[in-house]
């Protein structure tokens, strides 16, 4: 398992246990809303967090917490919707 703060994304595996679903999506999500990570590392991630969402959907997770940055938001946004 990787800790929250990490700068080694190769360890970010599909997050198949609830926990592991966590952590990679909030890794992912600090990741790419950081500005100075590269564009090209940010659509690498951005599969990954994506594809935390079922889990931690099942879990109710964003049902206890909202997320508050804008642009991180409106992709899940967007994800929801299918678009």
């Amino acid at each position: 398992m990787i800790r929250l703060v990490t700068n080694d994304y190769n360890d970010l595996d599909g997050g198949q246990q609830a926990g592991d679903a966590l952590v990679t999506f909030v890794a992912c999500a600090h990741a790419m809303l950081d500005p100075g990570t590269p564009e090209e590392q940010v659509r690498t991630l951005e599969p990954r967090l994506l594809a935390q969402l079922p889990t931690l959907r099942a879990l109710g997770v964003f049902d206890l917490f909202a997320v508050r940055d804008p642009a991180l938001a409106a992709l899940l946004a967007d994800e929801d919707t299918g678009s």
